[in-house]
């Protein structure tokens, strides 16, 4: 890390701007973008990490948490050649954050501004690397939703996705619940700007955008007013008349308007090697000199910070505490131990989503508070609802502060007196106030004509009063409810039911990541590898054999339970139980899949539902 590094790739921290997030300590800014801002860290080790915080207004939004807890989980499983790996997280705290390893080079969107268009060979090296980034992603039950060439990053050795399924959090928030689309105008592909549609062919289009982006220096359905480009996204077809006319059938093809048209990732990589007249091997010499020279000063990064974290402002200072008593008598206690210097590092703990732990601090003197004192990291339990801080100088009475960790055990607590007639008086009013609870507490029943029935006595014959509502339940059998049923419900693929919906209607959890999207039954279609499924994410379902009648007794009896199973297993009439951990049971009846000529992919089922059939699972 030598030499000065460049003061535009890495701006310093500002006002606004935290000195740690998760134990990270903060060197520079390497960005900001619609989600959040991105900083620069390094591990304790000294490895470099882009760590992204994410913007208070999708934090605040509790379905954005519980889908970017979802994304981040997933991101966890993408270990590819072409992809930024996750090293850290934390989804729970004040602000969600991630990090990944930081790429040593420019994006796309750069190098193509500074430098112009990149070469033929360069196009094709880039085109494979993110079509393999692209396969493993899609691997992983994600769809990036907003692949762009800010978000492609050059490095030494090949391209680098990044922001992979982050984009599918913030769908669902609020901000765009009222009309803010997720994704960038310019590379949309034409059933997302339209229709809000996204499949893993939506990656493919984009994917198309991002060749001729590199081959031709602009976006090939041109610049100007977002709505102006959507409407020739969907409408018209792209100019390609500065394409080299190698690339024209490629481009051509991951453009098509209709998902069904495009190739696929296999293809991708199959044409790029036919049309190089050398084979292609990934190597130092694949980005042109000037592009590459980027890469050597996004390797002069800062030295990484060395000053402590700011202390809290609500905190009390040591001097404002007052004195503890000192015992009357015993040995002078030793000085206090020197205070903790921090190092200057975060912790990555990767993978697991625990933030780094903060060093441990010694021993201080009583009621101190230690140097380099920091935010306590995700995780920490905060004092339960009511708890009130005690005021700075605040003191048990009758204790002292308790001694430092060097000293063995408390001094006694000093002895009070107590007048003796106050303590016999406050006894009694304190059992005639006991006596008039309990009988407040009493049930109608337990007493007649002003008389109490204290000790399970009752006078004049009084008919018992009735139980408790909890002995009720816990001896009462839960009545069946009645059942509701639906008929041809069409689940178009990567779609998705809840049960306790009235009637059901299929929702998309946004990408063929519904699998990982807390459904109660969905349907699942792979267009990479072909694979179709049913399935359930938040509980577990049986198919019924021929035998079997689908009712509320079959499924309760069942025990053969699966989370999905494969179409190729139903055929028309096949009795599907499906038991929601939300404790509602259901029987979904298969009635077959759409034609191969229909332009949607869907599959047709009936829905018996008994709603609040069982508790609810605790998770």
């Amino acid at each position: 890390m030598s030499g000065t590094p460049p003061a535009e790739l890495f701006q310093p921290l500002g006002q606004g701007d935290p000195a740690t997030v998760g134990g990270y300590r903060l060197s520079a800014v390497l960005g900001a973008g619609g989600m959040g801002k991105v900083y620069l860290s390094y591990t304790l080790g000294g490895r470099p990490v882009a760590l992204k915080v994410i913007r208070p207004e999708f934090s605040e939004d509790p379905e954005f948490r519980r889908r970017f807890q979802q994304e981040v989980r997933a991101a966890q499983r993408v270990q590819g050649l072409y992809t930024a790996p996750v090293i850290d997280f934390d989804t729970e705290g004040a602000q969600p954050w991630l990090a990944t390893a930081y790429v040593p080079g420019p994006s796309l969107a750069h190098a193509v501004a500074r430098h112009g268009k990149l070469p033929l060979r360069s196009v094709l090296l880039l085109t494979i690397g993110v079509a393999e980034a692209l396969h493993v992603i899609h691997g992983a039950g994600i769809v990036h939703r907003d692949l762009k060439p800010a978000n492609v990053l050059l490095a030494s050795d090949g391209p680098r996705v990044i922001d992979f399924g982050i984009a599918r959090a913030a769908d669902a928030t609020s901000l765009t619940g009222s009309g803010v689309s997720i994704g960038t105008p310019a590379f949309m592909a034409p059933e997302q700007a339209s229709a809000g549609t996204v499949t893993a062919g939506t990656d493919i289009f984009a994917l198309g955008q991002i060749i001729a982006f590199a081959a031709i220096g602009a976006p090939a359905y041109g610049d100007g007013n977002s709505h102006a480009v959507l409407y020739r996204i969907v409408h018209e077809d792209p100019d390609l008349s500065a394409l080299p006319a190698e690339l024209h059938p490629l481009v051509s093809r991951c453009l098509n308007r209709d998902p069904a048209g495009r190739p696929t990732l296999t293809e991708v990589i199959g044409m790029c090697h036919d049309l190089s007249p050398t084979p292609l091997r990934q190597g130092e010499d694949w980005l042109p000199q000037e592009v590459a020279g980027s890469i050597t000063e996004r390797l002069r990064l800062p030295e990484p910070a060395k000053t402590p974290p700011p202390q809290p402002t609500v905190a009390p200072t040591a001097t404002a505490l007052s004195a503890p008593p000192q015992p009357a008598a015993g040995p002078t206690p030793p000085p206090p131990a020197p205070a903790y210097a921090p190092t200057g590092f975060g912790v990555a703990a990767a993978p697991t989503q625990a933030a780094p732990a903060a060093p441990a601090a010694p021993a201080t003197a009583p009621g101190a508070v230690p140097a380099g004192y920091q935010t306590p990291p995700p995780g920490y339990q905060t004092p339960p609802p009511g708890y009130m801080t005690p005021p700075p100088g605040y003191m048990a009475p009758g204790y002292p502060t308790p001694p430092p960790l060097h000293q063995t055990g408390y001094p006694p607590a000093p002895q009070q007196t107590r007048p003796k007639g106050l303590i016999i008086a406050g006894a009694i009013v304190g059992a005639v106030i006991g006596i008039a609870v309990i009988g407040s507490l009493l049930p109608d029943g337990s007493s007649k004509n002003g008389k109490s029935t204290a000790g399970g006595s009752r006078s004049n014959g009084a008919t018992p009063g009735p139980t408790s509502s909890g002995s009720q339940n816990k001896n009462q059998k839960r009545p069946d409810p009645t059942p509701a049923s639906y008929q041809g419900i069409n689940i178009t693929a990567n779609y998705q039911v809840m049960l306790a919906d009235n009637p059901p209607r299929p929702g998309t959890g946004g990408n063929a990541g519904v699998m990982y999207n807390g459904g109660d039954f969905y349907y699942y279609f792979d267009s990479l590898f072909g694979e179709k499924k049913v399935g359930t994410n938040n509980g577990k379902l049986v198919v019924l054999n021929n035998a079997q009648k689908g009712s509320l007794e079959t499924c309760r009896a069942e025990t053969r339970y699966t989370e999905k199973v494969g179409l190729d297993q139903l055929t028309d009439g096949s009795e599907i139980c499906v038991l929601s951990d939300a404790g509602h049971i259901a029987v979904a009846t298969y009635r077959g899949k759409s034609d191969a000529k229909d332009a949607s992919n869907y599959i047709t089922v009936d829905l018996t539902i008994w709603r609040n059939a069982e508790d609810p699972k605790k998770r």
